[in-house]
């Protein structure tokens, strides 16, 4: 008997299915070395990520975890399940909000809606889909919102993926 292989992969268009709730697991744990580097790494002094003093002084009395960190980690916890190996390009984000802090210590989870997709009108083979992505903490309070817009792949021709 030979081995079935199985690459995981992402979704072609026609297997995203408008307002399917996706669940990607396991979570993330923020660490302060993940903020510093983040923080370091993009150039953002921002004394709220790297000022454990100062930031001590101000109304959440710790450090916030950058919110681009998050973003890109709500973000990419999508990559897996929905657009690995079949994403041609992300297009665009918009409605980004940051609506409570992450801190270090606390643990990212990320949920996506399919809010809407269609088929390009000028790129044949591949459609457009719009994704909107939720982070929550550990408790279950929303940290982070947005909208994201992917340019995927349609399912090869005579496949049965």
């Amino acid at each position: 008997m030979s081995a079935q292989e199985i690459i995981q992969r992402g979704l072609y268009y026609e297997e995203f299915v408008e307002e399917a709730r996706y669940l990607h697991r396991p979570g993330r744990t923020a660490t302060e070395a993940d903020n510093v580097l983040f923080t370091t790494l993009t150039m953002n002094t921002q004394a709220l990520h790297l000022d454990a003093a100062f930031a001590a002084t101000q109304e959440f009395g710790d450090r916030l975890m950058n919110s681009m960190w998050t973003l890109s980690t709500m973000v990419g916890s999508s990559v897996a399940q929905l657009t690995q190996g079949t994403l041609v390009a992300q297009l665009g984000l918009g409605d980004i909000s940051f609506p409570h802090p992450l801190f270090a210590g606390d643990t990212l989870y990320t949920e996506s809606v399919v809010v809407s997709k269609r088929i390009s009108s000028s790129r044949p083979g591949q459609g457009i889909v719009t994704i909107a992505h939720t982070g929550r903490n550990q408790d279950g309070t929303v940290v982070a919102t947005a909208t994201r817009t992917v340019l995927v792949h349609r399912l090869p021709e005579g496949s049965d993926a």
